[in-house]
């Protein structure tokens, strides 16, 4: 454990509550660690064709990963342990682990909203208004962000420490020294309100155009249009709000330690950070439900178990030669794109007039 003689390193729950908490946060591992390394293999297996957005949903998995694998085992450890283990050096090195992948995940979400918005309502082509060169500028800036609020507290605006229940850290919200105004003020609106900010403007234009363009093109073909789109759109949106409401509680929580005098009951504190924690699910669990081709893709592995045939007729019969499914996905591909380029091309017309 930490210090004997610092009371804030032992835990303020009930042994019961650490071990409950322990267990919630190791299946929250778990499956952090298997849905986004699934992100990661089917990006890796389709690397070839792979479009530059797309980058910024593999960076957001990566962030989601590293916060697994560099916290989550101290946090498991130290609930078992019933207090926290390695004491402030490990608490300051925790973190800054918390802090710089929280904010290059929200940083990314943000540049994921960005983007979008831009491609689908720029007048010129997306392949022309969005390079490869200009997405990984764009993931290189999630992290030096990231980084850069990481590193301030260890530099002396604000500083790092335990939490209210004494099992976990992140930074002293009742104890970040003088300038503690200031810092919350301006992290909090840099780091929260202003991304948040920009993720519901882009995503409500992007909403309010499309539907505006939907109701504009005439075109039997266009419902399967509109589903597309919309499929999309919710994906993103589902993502982004998944990650805001998992750490929107643990704000006000922050919130609070900072402007009351009262201190935080340990209780009340748990129960936002490890929701906050449980964020890292978010992004591959939204992809896994409401995406097909992302469901085709993990189960198509050769290590799982799901029998191809049973996602319909996207894919192909264990049964059947190769030769025939490569000639049935041709025809898919075929189909698909003219039932839907004469539609979406509508579309695109309408939206960049």
């Amino acid at each position: 454990m930490g210090d004997p003689m610092d009371d804030r390193y032992s835990s303020k729950l009930s042994p019961a509550v650490d071990y409950a908490a322990g267990a919630f946060l190791f299946l929250v591992a778990l499956l952090t660690l298997l849905g986004n390394m699934l992100v990661l293999i089917t990006a890796f297996k389709r690397r070839s064709q792979i479009k530059p957005a797309e980058l910024l949903s593999v960076n957001l998995a990566l962030t989601d990963l590293g916060a697994a694998l560099s916290m989550y085992p101290m946090a498991i450890a130290a609930s078992w342990s019933h207090g926290w283990v390695g004491g402030p050096p490990a608490c300051r090195y925790y973190g800054m682990m918390g802090f710089l992948f929280g904010v290059a995940s929200i940083a990314t979400l943000t540049a994921m909203a960005g983007v979008r918005f831009i491609v689908c309502l720029s007048v010129q082509s997306p392949k022309e208004k969005l390079s490869l060169r200009g997405v990984w500028v764009l993931v290189a800036c999630t992290w030096l962000y990231g980084l850069l609020w990481a590193l301030l507290p260890l530099l002396g605006w604000g500083r790092y420490g335990p939490e209210p229940f004494g099992t976990s850290c992140s930074l002293a919200w009742g104890d970040l020294g003088d300038a503690s105004g200031a810092f919350v003020f301006v992290m909090f609106s840099l780091v929260l309100v202003l991304p948040a900010a920009v993720i519901i403007a882009c995503y409500s234009g992007l909403v309010l155009r499309l539907h505006r363009a939907y109701k504009t093109v005439h075109s039997r073909r266009l419902p399967s249009v509109i589903k597309t789109q919309r499929k999309l759109v919710l994906i993103a949106v589902l993502v982004s709000a998944g990650f805001l409401g998992s750490w929107a509680p643990y704000a006000a929580v922050s919130l609070w330690s900072v402007l009351q005098a009262t201190p935080v009951p340990p209780s009340l504190a748990l129960l936002p950070c490890l929701l906050a924690k449980s964020s890292t699910v978010v992004n591959p669990l939204v992809y896994y439900l409401f995406s097909h081709t992302f469901r085709r893709a993990v189960r198509n592995l050769p290590w799982t178990c799901w029998p191809a045939d049973t996602l319909g007729g996207a894919e192909a019969s264990p049964r059947t030669p190769p030769q025939e499914q490569n000639r049935g996905a041709e025809r898919l591909e075929l189909h698909s794109r003219a039932d839907t380029e004469p539609a979406q091309a509508d579309i695109h017309a309408y939206m960049h007039t």
